[in-house]
């Protein structure tokens, strides 16, 4: 069995409220308060101490020989970091949004994510790195490079996390089981398949490596390693830890990569690097997590019935259950972590419907006039467009907004209301798959702002809802370092 996660649970109640995001393009924020912009920011080498930020701030002097550690998170637009110590107290977070280097027509992303990697080492202040005991990261789900096993130097543009190889999905549904994850065309062994069947040469040296794995061979110089998180969506089946006979069987199984637990530690941090960036000899690298999986550890969701939904520009939702549930038809997969499992499905409502219907000013005016613990009458399916997902599996389902009060408060009222109805009925379908029924709902996301909505969502779902205390993917990579380190002196 892998290494445990569970010992997260102990420390999490313990956590310091988080200090306050950072600012936009390349920022960073030592938790007392300085910040620093721009690619050319140096750090304030008079900076000895950090403070946990909150209604009582409060002083955090680093004991003599306490470390720290190091999560980033690798993002759709852009990267973050978070530092934080074992209690986990962030020390300092920053972000970078990623340069664009164009190669002929096309955006470069891995000369992009390289840059933005080392941009963001230079970021954390100099006289926190000798403390830095580990560093893990996080990357987009199905995000996949394929590359030289040698050198470990791309041979193909990297596929994105959303890019659809459906040329490949015929294929892959001949030899992986019904309504596996591996199902659908923008699955990682679609974009592997795709691959092979247009590349003639480089395939008896080629390697399939993740985002965040990539990222990490830079960091830790091993080709080859990444972790059952990522790896779930090229086939890899993480209850019996291991590939698939089915998969092992295909004529691309020697590009697969091992596969370990989220937060192992691979190995110590390449000696160029330490000796450019100034972190300890002891620095080691761990392995990562996809970004989603990053977040869920960050909101402290640590035992079973406890979920978190991110209201972003659509609704997603994951669930802690002791039992794995699989089904393409709905999009709905298992992560595992440790010895349970992450249930999680994505419904196409969201926050992008109200955005084309209210200003962030009128969502904050209109929400403010609504009495949450009265019911809408209004039954609408708020979608942007025909086609729906989860909980219900119709791509021809057409959007549902009207009839339209004359009031924009009923009407918001309405639409909020008819959300929190989708997403109960989602959470009912996971019960009726067979997971952990919920106990309790952590927000995150820009909907997590709404007090209105969160009330309102107590009410249709009958459970508690809070914002997570901690939402950025970074802190989640930033515990998985921390548990890398511990294991590392076990």
């Amino acid at each position: 069995m892998a290494a445990s996660l569970h010992h997260l649970t102990f420390f999490f109640p313990l956590l310091r409220p988080p200090s306050p995001k950072p600012g936009n393009h390349s920022s960073r924020k030592s938790v007392s308060g300085t910040e620093l912009h721009g690619a050319t920011s140096k750090p304030n080498p008079r900076a000895i101490m950090a403070f946990a930020s909150g209604k009582d701030t409060q002083e955090v002097v680093l004991q003599p020989g306490e470390r720290l550690y190091l999560g980033m998170d690798f993002g759709t637009s852009g990267a973050r970091y978070a530092l934080i110590d074992k209690q986990g107290t962030i020390h300092s977070e920053g972000k970078r949004e990623y340069p664009f280097y164009m190669s002929g027509e096309t955006i470069d992303w891995v000369q992009s994510w390289k840059t933005t990697i080392f941009s963001l080492l230079e970021d954390v202040p100099v006289h926190f790195r000798p403390l830095v005991a580990s560093i893990s990261i996080d990357g987009t789900s199905a995000t996949t490079i394929i590359v030289d096993s040698n050198t470990g130097e791309p041979l193909w543009r990297p596929f994105l996390y959303n890019e659809s190889c459906p040329d490949a999905l015929p294929m892959v549904k001949s030899i992986a089981p019904v309504n596996h994850t591996v199902c659908s065309g923008s699955s990682t062994l679609c974009k592997l398949v795709s691959w092979w069947n247009t590349e003639d040469s480089k395939k008896e040296s080629a390697l399939l490596l993740h985002q965040a794995d990539w990222l990490l061979w830079l960091l830790h110089g091993k080709l080859g390693v990444s972790d059952y998180n990522n790896a779930l969506k090229v086939g890899y089946d993480p209850e019996v830890d291991s590939y698939p006979p089915w998969l092992l069987a295909q004529p691309y199984s020697h590009l697969l990569p091992s596969v370990t637990a989220p937060g192992t530690s691979i190995g110590c941090l390449k000696e160029n690097i330490r000796t450019q960036f100034g972190f300890s000899e002891d620095c080691v690298v761990c392995t990562g997590t996809t970004d989603s999986i990053a977040a869920f550890l960050a909101a402290r969701a640590t035992q079973p019935g406890k979920a978190v939904t991110s209201l972003g520009s659509t609704l997603a939702i994951k669930l802690l259950s002791t039992r794995r549930i699989e089904d393409a038809r709905f999009g709905v997969y298992s992560h595992r972590l440790d010895d349970k499992w992450l249930v999680g499905g994505a419904s196409n409502t969201g926050g992008a419907v109200l955005r084309e219907l209210f200003t962030d000013e009128q969502l904050d005016k209109l929400s403010e006039q609504i009495n949450p613990m009265e019911a809408s009458p209004l039954d609408y399916y708020p979608l942007t467009a025909a086609g729906e997902r989860f909980p219900v599996a119709d791509p021809n389902l057409a959007p549902r907004l009207h009839p339209r009060p004359e009031s924009d408060v009923e009407y918001l009222h309405g639409i909020l209301e008819s959300i929190a109805r989708i997403e109960a009925k989602a959470y009912s379908l996971l019960k009726d798959m067979g997971a952990t029924e919920v106990e309790e709902v952590f927000t995150a996301g820009g909907g997590a702002k709404n007090d209105k909505w969160i009330k309102i969502r107590e009410r249709v779902l009958g459970l508690p809802v809070s914002r997570a205390m901690q939402t950025e993917a970074a802190y989640g990579a930033a515990l998985l370092a921390l548990k890398g380190a511990q294991q590392s002196l076990n």
